[in-house]
């Protein structure tokens, strides 16, 4: 089993007050692209992890099977307590887990699956823009140890540096998985 966790707890603090996955692309909020992305891809299931304004962004998620939502009630204590959460909630025969941003809503189905494709390789893949190292990243099952003890708001960048000879660094010839939605700038580069 595959699956994948989304981070959709964050509180966009630089988007001055407005949540960025609420905020439309084409007539459509952000986070609702990256669910539909995920889902469209061959995973089995999709943790989405809730914090700020939780009840606002469950109710932009059109239900799904495949769909579990988490509560992460020390959002405000940054990413690693939401990767927690939703390391927490896995289902036990996952074998790989994505860890995924919600403010990243073009990274396409396509991506997943490659990933997917390759995750014997290695037991965390990266897919790699030009040589600059993006999201999501899958890990194998076997690494779920040392990311639930991550910290702070560092994400899993520390397991990346502490585990370099696991990591298959996958090129990707699409921009968008180095493409975050982080201020209001980056929306109007549409």
């Amino acid at each position: 089993m595959i699956s994948a966790i989304l981070l959709a707890a964050g509180q966009s603090k630089r988007m001055n007050g407005e949540n960025k996955l609420t905020k439309k692309i084409q007539g459509i909020p952000l986070i609702k692209h990256s669910v539909k992305n995920i889902l469209a891809s061959s995973i089995n299931e999709l943790i989405v992890v809730l914090g700020y304004q939780k009840e606002i962004i469950e109710k932009l998620i059109d239900k799904h099977e495949k769909i579990k939502f988490v509560f992460n009630k020390d959002f405000e204590s940054g990413m690693a307590s939401s990767i927690k959460a939703g390391l927490n909630h896995l289902s036990n025969n996952t074998e790989a887990f994505f860890i995924c941003l919600g403010d990243m809503p073009m990274v396409n189905t396509d991506i997943y699956n490659q990933l997917i494709k390759s995750r014997n390789q290695k037991n965390i893949i990266i897919p790699t823009y030009k040589g600059q190292q993006g999201n999501p990243v899958l890990f194998d099952n076997l690494m779920k140890e040392k990311v639930l003890n991550i910290s702070g708001d560092i994400g899993a960048k520390k397991i990346l540096e502490l585990n370099k000879d696991k990591i298959l660094n996958l090129e990707i010839n699409d921009q968008s998985i180095t493409k975050g939605f982080n201020t209001q700038g980056d929306f109007s580069s549409l």
